[in-house]
């Protein structure tokens, strides 16, 4: 009957191994992969920058949608070099054609005084609360610490801020900036979830910070409790990543959109009227802006609020938790975003329609340098025309 020690034995003659001097080397080889099969409490002692951490217990089932390419370079390590010759043996099984186990391990490397670091990771509270993004691969923990790490600004905590701010909390992206100066209302509590009946006459961004925090007390929720205008826009964009639009008015869109190709801040857009609702994804320089899908408003009649035409209440449901789910796709770069595409919804037909939105290159916007786009205000812009304009056709 065959020892441990034969095991390894055998395992050794079947595999490459080499040397940490190699093994540092070979990571700069473009594509190679440094790969750490320790376990998670071994990891966060200390790790080689840039290696993937996968513990050898999850490797078969992991590895092939953290490394789908069989032919990547792959540097096995583990504490010793035990482990990631079993772990090299089980890749070439696999398929993978360009595996070495580093004899020595981690704890050879250390002790020759190459680089090394304490890597960022989450701890045991926050590694259960996010079990399930775990699991995917295209998450995992660099996924999840990326989030965390990320800044989202909501224009707007009613209809569609609130299901989106809901959502980006309970997905644990880390800062969370709200802007409104409304306070809240007993009509808003049909769709804006955010709020309930103890809160009516409250600040709703106040409102909107103890809502969050309960729900996760890792995000940091800023409250900008003011009218976002010319004078403060690019200062407030500038602290985020990703702005989820849920304006309901013509001036502050347009408004967000300059200062958006300003600060070079994606935009995820979205807006609701009656049964019907819209979403798309709004990247400076890269897509169409806001002003290539609308170069001007329409004329304020053909345009009322929903204050004015009223909203199906699960409506903003549906739209703000899509822009969620496309703010989450910008920050971990994940699949096809909405960008240079419309997302229209109708929720009587319960139908989606997509359309193509091409970039306008004589666009009164993101035609024009960075540099040279003055913020305004565009109230005038947008006002109601005179009694005396003709009626649109």
């Amino acid at each position: 009957m065959a020892t441990f020690r034969d095991l390894l034995n055998q395992t050794k003659a079947q595999i490459r191994e080499v040397d940490t001097a190699a093994a540092d080397e070979g990571r700069t080889t473009p594509g190679a992969v440094l790969l750490d099969v320790r376990e998670p409490d071994e990891y966060e002692q200390g790790a080689v920058p840039g290696s993937v951490h996968i513990a050898r217990g999850n490797l078969e089932s992991t590895i092939e949608g953290r490394v789908p390419d069989k032919s990547t370079p792959l540097l096995v390590m583990c504490a010793g070099g035990v482990r990631s010759a079993f772990a090299a043996k089980t890749l070439a099984e696999l398929g993978y054609t360009d595996v070495v186990s580093i004899a020595g391990g981690f704890n050879r490397w250390k002790d020759e005084g190459r680089e090394w670091s304490t890597p960022q990771t989450l701890s045991p509270e926050q590694r259960n609360r996010y079990q399930r993004h775990l699991l995917l691969p295209e998450v995992g923990v660099e996924g999840q610490l990326r989030l965390l790490d990320a800044k989202v600004l909501l224009l707007g905590a009613g209809g569609l801020g609130s299901p989106a701010a809901l959502y980006l909390a309970a997905a644990g992206v880390g800062t969370l900036g709200i802007v409104d100066m409304d306070v809240v209302d007993e009509s808003n509590l049909q769709r804006q979830i955010l709020h309930n009946l103890d809160r009516i006459g409250d600040r709703k961004v106040d409102s909107a910070k103890k809502t969050l925090t309960l729900l996760n007390p890792d995000v940091n929720v800023v409250t900008h409790d003011m009218r976002l205008d010319a004078g403060n826009v690019v200062e407030i964009l500038s602290q985020y990543d990703v702005v989820i639009d849920g304006a309901d008015n013509f001036p502050s869109r347009y408004l967000l959109n300059d200062a958006a190709l300003k600060t070079d801040t994606v935009v995820v857009h979205g807006s609701i009227f009656r049964f019907e609702g819209q979403a798309t994804v709004f990247k400076p320089y890269d897509g169409p802006c806001y002003r290539c899908l609308i170069p001007e408003p329409p004329p304020a009649e053909l345009a009322p609020s929903c204050a004015e035409a009223g909203v199906l209440g699960v409506l903003p449901g549906i739209i703000g938790s899509i822009q969620a789910l496309e703010a989450i796709k910008v920050l971990l770069d994940l699949g096809d975003s909405l960008s240079g595409r419309l997302l229209a919804y109708d929720s009587l037909e319960q139908s989606f329609r997509t359309f193509k939105v091409n970039r306008d290159p004589n666009c009164p916007a993101c035609s024009l340098d960075p540099d040279d786009i003055v913020i305004a205000e565009y109230d005038e812009l947008c006002m109601p025309h005179p009694v005396a304009a003709p009626a649109p056709a």
